[in-house]
């Protein structure tokens, strides 16, 4: 991994820095209004973020600060503590401390285990919850607290549309949807959106609502009270948060890798998230997570090294100490118009795409999660999907095991073939043919058959297959091997030697017997067929299981 500050790329860096710094300016403060912190909030965790980030962070080129899902998941939090914003400040600082505990026991890489159509349908259903959320403010009313009563809302603030923030909310989604590419390039559309139609409503007198006053100087330090009966809601709220933050960030930090051809520090960038995240919590600062359009835009500027990041931090503390009474006659819909732009743009339009195509299975949990996202709880959103993407795949795992009494196939050493024994035998040796993975999804295959196995004499099970094993199958097996020994069949089993020694160690050998286990699926056959031909001489069976 890159790392340091190299003399050649000072130029690419400080053209980066600025140019990530101008995009993050308008969604800074939009974030921040959004969130229902304020518009300085915004500033203050764009520059905080973003600066330490950048510092302690594992991807150099990367451009952290406050994100679309974010934004939602903090906005929930400032609804639910209405009034309390240093419960709000809580969740923030618990949810950077959580994000550096995620960092240093390197648990960044298992971000790669949560499903696609999880991660899909959340940022699908984030959003959909911007572009609602934007729904009064774009009609001049002032905005819900939530997608439900936005639309609960929409007759009443249709009935009262203010004209002239309806005009600069459609003004500014014109220019941020269709201004070409040449031109964002060299000035992004959301900058030149924020200072037009700022213009134009100040020159025109325009009453529309605006941000208002915000502070030109420094955040102070604040270290945030609370309240213990609020605890757990508190530690809920902020795990969502750092898990959001995590999947963000390290999503970012994979697009930035693929354009740099580059490889970052999972766990470190969790760490310097963290640590952004948790002083963005004591100084009243909105939390967020690596950017992908900044990221990608101060790559493609020339941006290489930390450099850029905290180039872009200090335009942002500029702007935040000399610009304060100039952004206090924002409009509001302006800003509507840009977050617009915004959600448009998290919806995942690569699964979309797709939507008629996917498997069945997929497509529930997208849309699940993408609903309970919408309509219920971001939290439950993400737990459920998770959830039941696992029940999926358990389910396709458990229906690729084949379970077997009658075994067509040959056996392993070809001396023997499972139909002709068993049948040879009048079926008095039975062969159980487990094929695939051996795990809780698939033990009650093995119960449904230990019923059409009574009335035999020796029963042979074929675990030559398994790949793996779990302690919810082994006890099926021994539970197998125990009923059947108590109606007098013999039970033999087929083990590679690596599955031998886990059932050793799990007490499975103890209670099939060491005599009834063998290395191969023909040896195991021979047995049985020699205590057979022992019984039919001697007239006498006695299965040499051992005792439990």
């Amino acid at each position: 991994m890159k790392a340091g500050f190299k003399p050649t790329a000072l130029r690419g860096d400080v053209f980066g820095g600025l140019t990530a710094g101008i995009i993050a300016l308008p969604l800074a403060l939009a974030f921040g209004v959004a969130s229902g912190a304020g518009a300085a909030a915004g500033l203050y965790g764009a520059i905080i973020l973003g600066f330490f980030a950048t510092i302690l962070g594992g991807t150099p080129t990367q451009v952290s600060g406050p994100t679309g899902p974010m934004t939602v998941v903090t906005a929930t939090a400032v609804a639910a503590y209405s009034g309390d914003f240093q419960s709000v400040c809580m969740v923030i600082v618990l949810a950077g401390v959580i994000q550096i505990l995620f960092g240093v026991f390197h648990l960044g890489g298992f971000v790669r285990f949560i499903p696609y159509p999880v991660i899909s349908g959340f940022m699908t259903g984030i959003g959909v919850i911007i572009i609602l959320l934007q729904i009064e403010p774009v009609l001049g009313c002032v905005g819900a607290g939530s997608p439900l009563m936005a639309l609960a809302q929409m007759p009443e603030a249709l009935a009262n549309v203010s004209l002239p923030s309806l005009s600069l909310a459609v003004a500014t989604m014109i220019i941020v949807f269709m201004i070409p590419p040449r031109i964002t390039r060299v000035v992004p559309s959301p900058l030149i959106a924020l200072v037009g139609m700022t213009a134009v409503a100040w020159t025109f007198h325009l009453p529309v609502p605006t941000i208002g006053e915000i502070p030109s100087g420094l955040p102070e330090f604040n270290l945030p009270s609370i309240n213990l009966s609020q605890w757990s809601s508190i530690a809920g709220t902020a795990f969502a948060l750092a898990l959001l933050g995590t999947i963000d960030s390290l999503l970012t930090s994979i697009v930035a890798d693929s354009v740099t051809k580059d490889h970052h520090d999972s766990n470190r960038e969790l760490i310097g998230q963290g640590v952004g995240n948790a002083l963005c919590g004591f100084m009243g600062g909105l939390p967020g997570a690596g950017a992908t359009m900044r990221t990608v835009v101060n790559i493609k500027a020339g941006g290489r090294t930390r450099l850029s990041g905290v180039i872009h931090s200090m335009v942002l503390l500029v702007i935040l100490l000399g610009a304060g009474p100039l952004a206090a006659h924002i409009p509001l819909a302006v800003l509507a118009g840009i977050l617009v732009k915004v959600g448009v743009d998290i919806l995942d339009y690569r699964l979309l795409r797709l939507v008629r195509k996917i498997p069945r299975e997929d497509l529930m949990v997208m849309v699940t999660v993408f609903g309970v996202t919408v309509f219920v709880d971001l939290i439950v959103a993400v737990a459920l999907g998770v959830t039941l993407a696992a029940i999926m795949t358990t389910w396709r795992i458990a229906s690729q095991t084949r379970i077997s009494i009658l075994g067509a196939g040959k056996c392993k050493d070809k001396s023997f073939s499972d139909r002709e024994i068993q049948e040879g035998s009048n079926f008095r040796i039975r062969v159980v043919t487990i094929n695939g993975p051996f795990f809780f999804g698939t033990t009650s295959q093995m119960m449904d058959k230990v019923e059409r196995l009574l009335g035999t004499r020796i029963v042979v099970v074929d675990c030559m297959e398994v790949p793996f094993i779990d302690i919810s199958a082994v006890f099926a097996l021994s539970e197998m091997v125990e009923k059947l020994r108590d109606v007098n069949i013999r039970v033999v089993l087929a083990l590679e030697d690596g599955m031998y020694q886990r059932m050793k160690e799990l007490g499975l050998i103890k209670i099939v017997g060491e005599e009834n286990i063998f290395k191969s699926h023909g040896s195991a056959l021979q047995m049985a067929q020699m205590l057979l031909d022992e019984e039919d001489e001697t007239g006498h069976f006695f299965p040499h299981s051992a005792p439990c």
